[in-house]
């Protein structure tokens, strides 16, 4: 057994150096071998003796021959070797799968006003990838791999998905900078999402505290939406992540939001383990937790 000073730890470096001595049979030969100056070897050499509080090499015939403990210690210290080496090919291995196109579809308040700001993250964690982002109100059919991950403000219920909540998406009452001629939400204009989508609730919340008869703008699109009710086409329920960005719009609904809609992670469960699959919806996860009171918040 290899003895140790009990106030230290062999240094794994100080081993490595050891290892390459023992092959080389000389501090100049090593030194050589790894690139340093013979000092260098020599001071990692009598740091590492210290540590155990034993020579490990002794001078035979002008070599340096391991002694013993010497012997015990190149036997570890190349099995130690070995697994530092495939861990570094398991990790080489790794990064060499995650490259390739990642597909996300997401809602377009969400694509335009949180992902697209975010990716320079992933980029520059993994070089190799390419995203797609899928602007979309439509849930795309993912187990037919129109996109690999989807980022929905309604959990499926259905498929063979993996699911995971993110948080909620605040939403607010907005109208322009000026002021509409109103007397009240029931006799000012709105402006809406398109007939096809009014099931959604920030529409049934329309339909329930003013009445679709006041709709005189309809678009799919939220920054149109907002842009109108910027211009004074009508006041909005809009996400508060878009509407307290827009230079144009101010909160009528104060500090609580008139409702709130829960974001989900989703992904077919064929492709969770597929690395680039994986580690983009980790990040999203890491992110979307980092960043969870700038969704939920008003202001």
């Amino acid at each position: 057994m290899l003895p140790c000073n009990s106030a230290s730890t062999p240094d794994w470096n100080d081993v490595r150096y050891a290892v390459v001595i023992a092959r080389c049979g000389s501090l100049a030969a090593a030194s050589r071998q790894l690139g340093v100056d013979q000092t260098t070897v020599a001071r990692r050499l009598r740091a590492l003796e210290a540590c155990l509080g034993t020579p490990l090499f002794e001078r035979l015939r002008g070599q340096l021959t391991p002694t013993p403990m010497g012997e015990e210690l190149l036997a570890r210290g190349q099995r130690m070797e070995a697994e530092v080496a495939a861990l570094c090919h398991l990790v080489t291995d790794r990064q060499a799968q995650l490259k390739g196109v990642v597909r996300i579809t997401a809602v377009d308040a969400l694509a335009a006003h949180y992902l697209a700001r975010q990716l320079a993250d992933l980029r520059s964690r993994y070089p190799e990838l390419v995203i797609e982002i899928i602007a979309s109100s439509k849930s795309l059919d993912l187990v037919r791999r129109e996109a690999d991950i989807a980022v929905r403000l309604a959990r499926p219920a259905d498929g063979d998905l993996v699911v995971r909540c993110l948080g909620r998406l605040a939403y607010g009452v907005y109208g322009p900078e000026k002021p509409l001629l109103c007397s009240s939400w029931q006799t000012a204009p709105w402006v809406g999402y398109e007939r096809a989508l009014d099931q959604l609730p920030e529409m049934c919340w329309l339909s329930e505290q003013v009445g679709q008869h006041n709709v005189t703008f309809r678009c799919n699109n939220i920054d149109a939406l907002a842009n109108a009710v910027a211009d004074g086409l009508g006041l909005g329920i809009l996400p508060c992540l878009v509407g307290s960005q827009h230079p144009g719009l101010r909160c009528l609904s104060g500090d609580q939001a008139v409702l709130s809609r829960e974001i989900w992670l989703v992904l077919p469960r064929e492709l969770r383990d597929v690395p680039r699959v994986r580690v983009v919806g980790d990040w999203l996860i890491e992110r979307f937790r980092r960043d969870e009171t700038r969704f939920s918040r008003t202001a």
